[in-house]
């Protein structure tokens, strides 16, 4: 393994947690453990038991249009988010990967395909090419399977902004430098029709831009920090997610421009480098969108539509810690702020983009038991003040991982 490879992969590995291990496994970085002619096919079993004490239906963040995959699992049991994925090295030149997701939603379920890409493995000098589809680099959990995240639910940013999380198709260039610190720099231009940007492009939709850099601190700590810029124009974007209601339903279509700027700061502790005992990860991420456009009811009794000027940003604060070989806890704090502006208010109210003075906030703690790198049993409570009326979470969760899987990279 070359220095370069080493810098990137290794602290990390060192100091992931044995329940990380598990559950970043799928997530991008990983290392590639098929060979050319036996892919490597890996299922993930996810499911859940949730309960409320608001009804589910009813949810909604005041300032924030939500869509794609955002709002909340069914009361009592549920499939999650499960996952086949199938992965192998083509050739000495070039990787190749598939996942396809399975989820359910009103008693229905839905299969869709997240991820079909190539990755390059000899351009060197440290540059490597991504295409097709896959989760797009902006963000530090953006480009997470939803098994590997440290929590059932996706931050509140992530719901809000992202619909939970951003894929789409195009192509991605990024370049590991050789340098003593961990510093990669990468693009991508992809096509703008997948949730939040949306709409038919002709070429390319939306561009991306990230810079990551990080170290080890001695044997016993690695951190790592980000910045990621997302643009697009000439979005079509339909809010309302799974609960609108039917094609004939009301629901708010916003067209214009958007901008996403996030920052993130991750840091792992494990003493002496050896992680399966005992660690801890400190994770945040910010992120700051700019918007503007027209908003219009799409459906309504009359066309109602009104001119949008948007800010609006959130951040979230998670600390994990692994306090014995099989057992994890972990808290979180979640806030968001929205300041929408048009030429009717009463459109905007329609479309949720009225906070009324609400700041939409949360906070979670979970327990988990994690016997192997191949199960995971997890408790989750969330006291979720993110729409008016106080909202108790709790989820009783399972994430079981069969097949060969690749580890993440941080």
């Amino acid at each position: 393994m070359n220095s370069i490879t080493f810098r990137a992969v290794g602290a990390a590995a060192l100091l992931a947690p044995a329940a990380q291990t598990f559950a970043d496994a799928g997530a991008g970085g990983y290392a590639h453990a098929s060979s050319a002619f036996n892919p490597a096919i890996s299922v993930i079993l996810d499911g859940v038991y949730a309960s409320y004490s608001n009804d589910p239906e009813d949810y909604n963040i005041p300032g924030f249009m939500l869509g794609g995959e955002a709002g909340l699992s069914p009361e009592g049991f549920s499939l999650g988010h499960s996952e086949l994925i199938f992965s192998s090295d083509i050739d000495d030149k070039f990787y190749g990967r598939l996942t396809v997701a399975f989820a359910e939603h009103d008693d229905e379920i839905e299969v869709e395909l997240e991820e079909a890409f190539f990755e390059t493995l000899a351009l060197g000098g440290g540059f490597t090419i991504r295409g097709g589809r896959f989760y797009s680099g902006i963000g530090y959990l953006n480009q997470q399977h939803p098994h590997a995240w440290d929590f059932k639910d996706a931050p509140l940013v992530y719901s809000a902004l992202f619909g939970d999380q951003y894929f789409d198709d195009g192509v991605r260039a990024s370049v590991i430098l050789p340098t003593d610190l961990l510093i990669e720099v990468g693009a991508e231009a992809l096509s703008g029709k997948k949730y939040p940007t949306g709409g038919e492009h002709q070429g390319v939709g939306s561009w991306t831009a990230f810079a990551n850099i990080g170290g080890d601190i001695g044997v016993s700590h690695s951190w790592q920090a980000g910045l990621s810029y997302l643009s697009a124009d000439g979005i079509e974007r339909e809010h309302g997610g799974h609960a609108h209601g039917g094609e004939e339903a009301e629901f708010p279509l916003f067209t214009g421009d958007s901008r996403i700027a996030g920052a993130n700061l991750i840091y792992k502790w494990a003493p002496d480098g050896n992680y399966r005992e005992r660690n801890v990860k400190l994770q945040f991420e910010y992120f700051n969108r700019d918007e503007s456009g027209e908003v219009t009811l799409v459906n309504a009794a009359t066309p109602e539509n009104s001119t949008l000027e948007s800010k609006q940003d959130g951040w979230y604060l998670q600390a994990v810690w692994q306090f014995a070989r099989s057992w994890a806890t972990g808290v979180r704090y979640d806030r968001l702020d929205s300041d929408n502006s048009g030429s009717d208010p009463n459109v905007l109210d329609e479309a949720g983009l009225v906070s009324n003075g609400h700041q939409p906030e949360r906070a979670s703690i979970m327990a988990e038991w994690v016997p192997s790198e191949f199960s995971r049993i997890r408790l989750q409570y969330n006291r979720d003040d993110s729409y008016q009326v106080s909202d108790d979470q709790v989820y009783l969760q399972y994430t079981f991982s069969m097949g060969s899987h690749g580890a993440h990279a941080f």
